[in-house]
């Protein structure tokens, strides 16, 4: 499944996706510009990770059936629990064995729903003693890499198909990926407000946003790094 959706996905004009292999510029570079019409089985070969933030475009192609079976129930539980926000929207992940995402954090809250393949997302036992709200805000996280620490201070989780992870708003992390293929969705979540409270981070983002109003209206999914 996730090798025919990156062979669909690959080559629309909104996917993103960066090749991270080999050492050798050149390659590298050409590797980018033949990313989407390079024969699938030599792709395959590479070492890659892509991401788009549009699924809607979808919904009656490969994800027909998505909509109704997946984000209109998952939208009313939340509405039951008393949740409101601005912005719930699928994300798709697609990358290859030995490809990590950059160090970062997202400016939204996210259900990571591995669906195929394995990967590992790390973050911190203590995010706020690595990285504070008011620094996260401003992206101080993003790195190719994340900045050294010991092992005691990571928190791993290896997600397998069919499991999910909550990813807290402006929470630092980075994800690897273990097998030739790993194929995540990510419900994004903007502005997610539970009976009127927004979770502490959040409400440092939105501080932020009061100070600088015109950078509120900049913001969307372009903020999620991968």
């Amino acid at each position: 499944m996730a090798v025919d959706v990156l062979d669909h996905i690959r080559r629309d004009n909104e996917v993103r996706y960066t090749v991270l292999d080999p050492d050798d510029w050149q390659v590298r570079l050409d590797r980018t510009a033949a990313f989407r019409s390079a024969p699938l089985e030599e792709l395959l070969t590479w070492r890659f990770r892509l991401v788009h933030f549009n699924l809607s475009r979808f919904y009656k192609d490969f994800l027909e059936g998505f909509q109704d079976d997946v984000m209109t129930p998952w939208r009313t539980f939340l509405s039951a629990q008393g949740f409101t926000w601005q912005r719930c929207a699928p994300l798709l992940f697609i990358s290859s064995q030995g490809a990590a995402s950059t160090y970062h954090n997202d400016n939204s809250h996210g259900l990571v729903w591995q669906v195929e393949g394995v990967k590992t997302f790390h973050s911190y036992v203590d995010p706020d003693r690595v990285l504070a709200a008011e620094d996260a805000v401003i992206g101080k996280t993003t790195a190719e890499e994340p900045p050294a620490h010991i092992e005691a201070e990571r928190l791993s989780i290896r997600m397998k198909p069919g499991d999910m992870l909550w990813s807290h708003a402006l929470t630092p992390h980075w994800v690897t990926s273990e097998t030739p293929l790993s194929m995540s969705i990510n419900l994004s979540h903007g502005a997610l407000c539970h009976h009127g409270v927004y979770a502490e981070r959040e409400v440092a983002l939105r501080r932020y946003w009061d100070d600088h109003p015109a950078e509120a209206w900049l913001h969307d999914l372009r903020n999620t790094r991968y």
